[in-house]
């Protein structure tokens, strides 16, 4: 029997809950600045992730791992200004997290406190579990982050798909299912095979939010860049991209820096 679809006019962890089970899709992509998010917020995106990612899209470095905890506040602090609707969910940077869970402890305190964000995400299962309980007691909401982890790269040494192998297989599932005793209230999967993926969200009760994870997850996420074709240099197969931005900004730019060398910029009605 299929179930009505529900007018949310403020999306919460329970939403995205009663969401997966309606069978309803939900949808999430990144932003970073406060003009981004309130066109991301106002086209009824359900969770804006104030990711990591940054560090590559709007830093231009290499990989998510030199970004700060204070860089994300600061990206985040500008995502949650913008909002009405969306759910905001902030990554924990690289080393605020893995070692002491003391230290995670004050690094989502950090985050909430600071920006106003809504949730935190984390990378890891079993290795960061004390880090995650610490952070669940303190009231503090926890979405899980399986397969790809981008900030172990240089442990994995590429960006391939992740758990094609059974062992690896085994411990994403009981990983997932771990997450979910914890008491995370979704997770992100990763670049590992779809029927994986597919295998995971059917076997626990929380959200499962796939980026190059097929489409038996429960939604889907993007990085803003990647689906507006801002990034002309990132081609992996999961991408499809809505819009040539790319093509179009530079074209724009070109043709103002034209107007205003040949003095038709500004013209008599552009001027006081």
């Amino acid at each position: 029997m299929s179930v009505a679809k529900k007018d949310y006019k403020r999306i919460t962890t329970k939403s995205l809950i009663e969401m997966k089970a309606n069978g309803e899709k939900i949808s999430m992509l990144t932003a970073y600045d406060y003009t981004m998010a309130k066109i991301v917020d106002t086209a009824g995106i359900d969770v804006i992730l104030v990711g990591d990612s940054a560090s590559n899209v709007m830093a231009g470095h290499e990989t998510t791992l030199p970004i700060t905890l204070d860089q994300m506040i600061y990206h985040a602090s500008s995502v949650v200004r913008a909002i009405e609707r969306a759910l905001v969910v902030v990554d924990l940077p690289f080393g605020s997290y893995q070692s002491d869970p003391k230290e995670a402890l004050r690094s989502a305190i950090r985050i909430m406190k600071e920006s106003g964000g809504h949730a935190v995400k984390l990378e890891g299962g079993k290795e960061i579990k004390d880090s995650i309980k610490k952070i669940l007691n303190a009231g503090i909401p926890v979405m899980g982050h399986l397969g790809l982890t981008p900030q172990s790269i240089y442990k994995f040494g590429t960006y391939t798909v992740r758990a094609k192998e059974e062992e690896e297989a085994h411990k994403l599932i009981e990983d997932a299912k771990l997450l979910e005793k914890l008491g995370c209230f979704a997770l992100v999967l990763e670049k590992i095979p779809a029927h994986l993926a597919e295998k995971v969200a059917q076997s626990i009760s929380i959200p499962v939010i796939g980026i190059g994870a097929g489409g038996g997850v429960d939604g889907q996420v993007l990085v803003i860049h990647d689906m507006l074709g801002m990034n002309n240099e990132f081609s992996p197969r999961f991408l499809r991209r809505y819009m040539n931005l790319y093509e179009g900004m530079t074209t724009a730019i070109g043709q103002y820096v034209a107007d205003v060398k040949s003095r038709d910029f500004p013209n008599a009605n552009e001027q006081y």
